[in-house]
């Protein structure tokens, strides 16, 4: 189907259902349990796992299928930010406009940045990925560019927003002042009752889903694709592959921009969920970020940048909510001396401690789980299959089949 052959297809099917389906399965636990604390079916969560999954998907094309790691992609999420939210300032909210400027923007500066960069490998890649968007940040935060042309063009520390005072030329009398799509406003949800459960559904997290799952399609055509497999030959031995009389710089510069365009979709999908720009989303910080998602997911999988987005957001959205008063509330069955020792213990773990609890997860799953998480799911499949297979091999007390050889000689 669509040119994917059957595992492929069966891996974007499973994904799709998911994705539709992650209202229910992020709100696991009943609306007024003390478990309830876990449930991530809320919109702004399921909205950054689709966008940060988008963001994730583009770099393993660089880093996972390539081998060249960026430590640079955050200035391409904030250019498309910038890109989405200008649109709104001289047309209307409609974030049809926005997004289709936010990839080409992104991708003329990916062209520019990986031009320069990719006349390095190795760490020497990496750094001056990382000054390039360093240099970006140091002017979106002091509006540099604004200073030459005598108006603002990324408003400096304080972030670019939409004013009534811009023109915003497209923007009808009976227009939602908020971003939607031909009126469908990215804001709004529907909240569905069932018994204890509640379930939300919105605008944004599907617009953002389904954008995500048409880029990821489009992943698995690049993985599978004559260009991918230059791509993993150039990560296996780029100088063999030079000595063979090819040239690598154009399929890694072409990589290059096809994941920064990635990034500033994802950028201008932020802008989309929240009609603000700022400086913070280039910070190298965002750059590091989604290669720890990589990593944990799985490096040069296809699904790994996804469950890595997923992972990080859940432990940054859930785990950092949780303070000393939910822990009392959950071990108040204890006296009241043990009580207070559990939650000083945890204490440390949670809250704003939550980057602790994820770098010791992060270290568990380099050590024991190379793969990322992708290789733990094999792991478990390869249990599973293992076990139905004992459970069918026959005994060595029963008869053989007819036609069966159970002698080397026979």
């Amino acid at each position: 189907m669509l040119g994917l052959n059957k595992k492929d297809t069966t891996l974007l099917i499973v994904v799709g259902c998911i994705t539709i389906f992650a209202p229910f399965i992020l709100n696991p636990f009943p609306a007024d349990s003390a478990m309830a604390q876990f449930n991530a079916g809320y919109p702004d969560l399921m909205q950054r796992f689709a966008i940060f999954g988008i963001f994730a998907i583009g770099f393993n094309l660089l880093f996972g299928l390539t081998g060249y790691l960026s430590f640079g992609h955050a200035a391409f999420l904030g250019i498309g930010s910038y890109s989405v939210v200008w649109m709104y300032k001289l047309l209307d909210y409609n974030v049809l406009w926005g997004l289709p400027l936010a990839v080409v923007v992104s991708g003329l500066f990916a062209l520019g940045i990986g031009y320069i960069s990719l006349r390095r490998s190795g760490i020497y890649f990496s750094i001056l990925t990382l000054a390039f968007a360093q240099m970006m940040f140091a002017i979106s935060y002091s509006d540099l560019l604004g200073r030459f042309v005598g108006s603002t063009i990324t408003n400096g520390e304080t972030g670019l927003q939409v004013y009534t005072s811009d023109p915003q030329i497209l923007l009808g009398a009976n227009e939602p002042n908020t971003p939607h799509l031909f009126g469908l406003v990215m804001n709004n949800s529907y909240k569905m009752d069932v018994g204890p459960w509640m379930f939300t559904f919105n605008n944004g997290y599907y617009f953002s889903a389904l954008i995500m799952l048409v880029v990821f399609y489009l992943a698995i055509r690049i993985f599978r694709s004559p260009f991918g497999l230059m791509l993993r030959a150039i990560k296996s031995n780029n100088t063999r592959m030079s000595y063979t009389g090819l040239n690598p710089r154009p399929y890694t510069l072409a990589v290059f921009v096809i994941s920064g365009m990635y990034a500033g979709l994802a950028g201008g999908l932020m802008a989309s969920m929240d009609p603000l720009a700022g400086a913070e989303r280039m910070q190298w910080t965002a750059s590091g970020e989604v290669v720890l998602m990589t990593i944990l997911g799985g490096t040069g999988t296809l699904i790994g940048p996804v469950l890595g987005a997923g992972f990080i957001k859940y432990f940054e959205n859930i785990f950092s909510k949780i303070n000393d008063n939910v822990l009392h509330g959950w071990f108040s069955f204890l006296p009241d001396g043990l009580e207070n020792f559990v939650v000083f213990i945890i204490h440390p773990f949670i809250g704003k401690g939550w980057h602790l609890t994820l770098g010791i997860l992060f270290m568990l799953v380099v050590i024991f789980l190379p793969g990322g998480l992708v290789e733990g799911g094999q792991r478990i499949g390869k249990m599973i299959r293992g076990k139905k297979n004992q459970n069918k091999k026959p005994s060595s007390t029963e008869p053989a089949e007819q036609g069966e050889l159970t002698d080397g000689n026979s």
